[in-house]
């Protein structure tokens, strides 16, 4: 992706995982990320999402460690409140590795290699399709029906839209999304894979440890 630069500014955080061709909704309050937002606003508008790992808090202030893979998005809404903090809409666009960083700046700067895969490598036969729709449907419950039928029919979700809207909204756990993002090109079969295991717990209850079937956020 010619168009997309080689280094780009790193916003990570706990427990989130981005995904392209999702949007979400940040607000930024950090000194450091508000000068991130105040640069970036004017120039590439293209922010890397990581999730922290490890022991991060006793280095959150410096350069704790990360995932070497995360997702960049885009800037699309943005507003400056009156004490300098951001509310921000970012548009997810690729997935990205770091493969080294610079500290130019107060927050970080990344050197990445873009590892988006083809869009055909995401297409869903239709056996696929059918197999994902039952695995959501056992797994979110409830208006999970309604829910597909309006991703799917009335919004034209398909291929990675569609794997990419559900690994970033299903209640999984971050080091399962993690994982997903990581997949690259196998993200639909391994999004197959979670829910299966997702759909086995619920069939066991809310008793199991650990279960985290849940609604979509």
């Amino acid at each position: 992706m010619a168009e997309l630069p080689n280094k780009i500014a790193l916003f990570p955080l706990p427990n989130f995982v981005f995904f392209p061709d999702v949007s979400a909704p940040l607000h930024v309050f950090e000194p450091r990320y508000r000068e991130m937002i105040a640069d970036v606003s004017t120039g590439s508008g293209i922010i890397g999402m990581t999730m922290l790992k490890g022991d991060w808090e006793r280095d959150y202030y410096g350069a704790p460690d990360i995932f070497d893979v995360g997702c960049a998005g885009k800037i699309s809404t943005l507003a400056r409140l009156t004490d300098g903090r951001y509310n921000l809409m970012l548009d997810g666009v690729s997935e990205f590795r770091v493969v080294g960083e610079s500290r130019e700046k107060v927050y970080r700067i990344a050197e990445v290699e873009w590892i988006s895969p083809p869009p055909e490598h995401l297409e869903l036969s239709t056996v696929q399709t059918a197999q994902l729709r039952d695995l959501f449907i056992q797994c979110v419950g409830g208006t999970a029906t309604d829910l597909w039928r309006s991703l799917v029919e009335e919004k034209g979700l398909r291929g990675a839209a569609l794997i990419n809207f559900l690994c970033f909204h299903l209640d999984v756990f971050p080091i399962e999304k993690q994982t997903l993002l990581e997949a690259g090109s196998n993200r639909g079969n391994c999004l197959i894979d979670v829910l299966t295991f997702k759909a086995q717990e619920r069939k066991l209850g809310p008793s199991q440890k650990g279960s985290r079937s849940g609604p979509v956020q």
